[in-house]
């Protein structure tokens, strides 16, 4: 499993990251025409759950194989790679939205699961705007760098999976807010940019954006310039 990708500044052109694509690739080429999107220059990060319930999960690792798209590993993709290797309920799958893959032959469920894989938990950007992170759902405790270094650390594998499967599934910062209670910020970040949960339309807790507006589901897909996530936290401010 790998743990974290690091990617230094972009001097040449810009940075955006996507909300959760659950196979909607028709409307995030929409939006990459509709911001100009220059892949010569500019770069994509993805905060996972590329596949299941929308049209063209198959895609998936076309998108991956780009020299300009990177995308933290989902819950969703996790599903495909825990069928693969016997260790996810088909039923369970196929009710999250994960037909397209249950219908594959064993060698191309293998090859997408190895795709899958070879996603990273957490992606870090060395930004213009300062430093930035992904996961897909949230992290552990309030420290990126703290979490990072456990993640990395030689803890035993089962706690090792303990704060993956944070990363991957949890809900606790948003629900805590929803139930009225304060979120702190992350330290060591500018701003931590998280999916896994549908919003009406991207929120901040603190310096977490949350950028899964339900494209899936009818609603927008949401497409972020890195650098306007200042204005978009003095918004949500």
């Amino acid at each position: 499993m790998s743990i974290v990708q690091r990617f230094e500044r972009n001097r040449a052109g810009r940075d955006f990251v996507v909300g959760d694509i659950h196979g909607c690739f028709g409307l995030l080429n929409q939006a990459m025409d509709k911001v100009g999107f220059d892949e010569s220059r500019d770069r994509l990060f993805s905060v996972g759950d590329l596949v299941d319930r929308g049209p063209s999960s198959h895609e998936a690792i076309d998108w991956i194989a780009r020299p300009w798209f990177h995308a933290v590993r989902g819950n969703h993709e996790q599903m495909a790679i825990g069928v693969a290797n016997g260790r996810h309920d088909h039923d369970n799958y196929l009710r999250n939205g994960g037909g397209w893959f249950l219908s594959l032959s064993e060698d191309r469920q293998r090859l997408f699961a190895a795709v899958f894989d070879s996603l990273p938990i957490a992606i870090e950007i060395n930004h213009e705007v300062g430093r930035v992170g992904l996961v897909h759902a949230d992290i552990w405790g309030d420290s990126w760098d703290g979490f990072i270094r456990e993640l990395q650390s030689g803890l035993s594998n089962s706690k090792r999976h303990k704060l993956a499967e944070v990363a991957l599934w949890s809900r606790s910062r948003i629900q805590a807010h929803q139930a009225g209670y304060p979120t702190a910020p992350v330290s060591d970040l500018h701003a931590m940019f998280v999916g896994h949960t549908p919003v009406e339309r991207p929120i901040c807790l603190g310096n977490v954006v949350y950028i899964d507006t339900g494209a899936v589901f009818g609603r927008s897909l949401t497409l972020i310039n890195i650098a306007d996530c200042v204005s978009a936290q003095a918004e949500a401010a």
